[in-house]
């Protein structure tokens, strides 16, 4: 099974993302990119050099649904010959902004941040949102957790990976142990647990780091020996990787811990004192606050912190 990397530019404070081509029958493309002319640009040529066209491309499987990953879908279905899209049911992004839905911004009012600010990160938001095009529900079809994909030479194992996104996945060819992961492991930072509504109660938060945590353990329980990312360069030790994953969290889980002060205080204000340059930085106000609360929320789970209610609807942290 040959697998091609193609990495493309983004606007995006991350940098380059990469996509991969599995050059078998049918044709599939791993993520897509984000909605630019020089990304266009960039993996037309990348193709090219395979030998093959937009219109050769027969499946499009989105390991998530943020814009770097799947911004260029809607246009590969127009240049594509019945071109199917994959993707978990529990995604959304491909459908809606992040903010579209009026239980995103309560989220974000109940974690204490100001009014104002919640409004500049919706405006800053809808700037990013430029980058996809909106698809149609009824154009993509769900990638199921253990299901395959199945290749004239071969075939990759769905594996449902949850933690930076609720739908994020991953997929695994048994046969030599390559692993593509999307944004769930990245080989020089680790990934943020983005701030989420649980996809079954959006009252709720998906509890994103304790889902990430289980999702690199099932990852590592398959010895990969070549792990493809969804930035930077692939892993080819695993679990040291892994180790100083885990290593990261477990220090970073002890200082959000520690700044929680006697008094308590809401997750902005520990976001605040977590993250002082990045929260007055437009383009990682909202990574910071993701961070700040997937930490509460797992110190919380694991009995290190309560959390409940003022009386204005905030969520209000503070020791046990």
């Amino acid at each position: 099974m040959k697998l091609v990397q193609i990495t493309l530019p983004t606007p995006l404070p991350v940098g380059n993302v990469n996509v991969y081509l599995i050059k078998e029958n049918p044709i599939t493309l791993i993520d897509v990119g984000p909605k630019t002319e020089e990304a266009i640009q960039v993996l037309e040529k990348g193709l090219a050099k395979e030998g093959i066209r937009f219109s050769d491309i027969r499946r499009l499987v989105l390991t998530h649904s943020h814009e770097d990953h799947c911004g260029l879908a809607k246009f590969l279905l127009r240049k594509a010959k019945d071109l199917e899209i994959f993707i978990h049911e529990w995604e959304t992004g491909h459908l809606f902004g992040r903010f579209d839905k009026t239980e995103n911004e309560q989220m974000l009012r109940r974690l204490g941040i100001p009014a104002s600010m919640v409004e500049k990160m919706k405006s800053f938001y809808s700037k990013i949102r430029t980058l996809t095009e909106t698809l149609e529900a009824d154009s993509v079809k769900a990638l199921r957790d253990e299901d395959e994909i199945e290749f004239d030479n071969g075939i990759m194992k769905i594996l449902h990976t949850p933690g930076h996104t609720p739908g994020s996945c991953s997929f695994f060819r048994e046969a030599d142990r390559t692993l593509i992961c999307g944004d769930c492991v990245l080989k020089r930072i680790t990934p943020n647990p983005i701030l989420s509504l649980d996809p079954f109660d959006s009252e709720k938060r998906f509890p994103s780091l304790a889902e990430q945590l289980v999702s690199v353990s099932r990852l590592r329980s398959l010895s990969p020996t070549l792990t493809y990312c969804g930035h930077g360069d692939p892993i080819y030790d695993f679990e040291e990787v892994f180790n100083r994953y885990l290593r990261l969290t477990n220090e970073r889980q002890q200082k959000v811990v520690q700044l929680v002060p006697e008094i308590g205080a809401t997750a902005f204000e520990i976001a605040c004192k977590l993250f002082p340059e990045a929260i007055s930085q437009e383009a990682q106000k909202f990574l910071a606050i993701s961070e700040t609360v997937a930490h509460l929320d797992y110190a919380v789970m694991n009995g290190k912190l309560a959390v409940e209610f003022r009386n204005d609807g905030v969520e209000f942290y503070r020791k046990v």
